[in-house]
């Protein structure tokens, strides 16, 4: 399993050339992302919305909510299980890591937790979680 970050999905919804290339190239049924980066991406577009300084603005970032729903309807949506949470607890508990933020270790422990490798840009951040398999379709 395969699991897109915030960041690359953005890049993939930007049609970024590497990222839909890697993709396509992908030997892996189960590509898909969690349910922390469908909130980060629908919580930024819903932003963008409310924070829309003229109508002009408002359309735009009404159509890339539209887009972003409609991305992530194609994708895999894994949530938050009782492994996830086991997951998200152990690391929690590591002093080191307590750096990283909530969102990114709740991704971290659902792609432990599946085995999954997290596909990001953020490598040298996540390369610090123990355990977990980090690549960048990016650089």
């Amino acid at each position: 399993m395969h699991l897109l970050d915030t960041d690359m999905l953005t890049y993939l919804h930007a049609g970024h050339p590497r990222v839909v290339g890697r993709l396509r190239e992908l030997d892996d049924p189960d590509v898909g992302t969690t349910i922390i980066t469908k909130i980060e991406l629908l919580r930024g577009r819903f932003e963008f919305i409310l924070k829309a300084a003229s109508g002009t603005d408002l359309l735009r970032a009404q159509q890339w909510l539209v887009r972003t729903e409609e991305l992530l309807d194609q994708l895999l949506i894994v949530p938050m299980d009782e492994a996830a949470a086991v997951e998200f607890d152990r690391l929690r508990a590591v002093r080191r890591l307590r750096k990283i933020g909530r969102a990114d270790l709740l991704i971290a422990s659902i792609a432990l937790a599946h085995r999954a490798t997290l596909v990001t840009r953020n490598v040298r951040h996540f390369q610090q979680i123990p355990g977990l398999i980090v690549t960048n379709w990016v650089d």
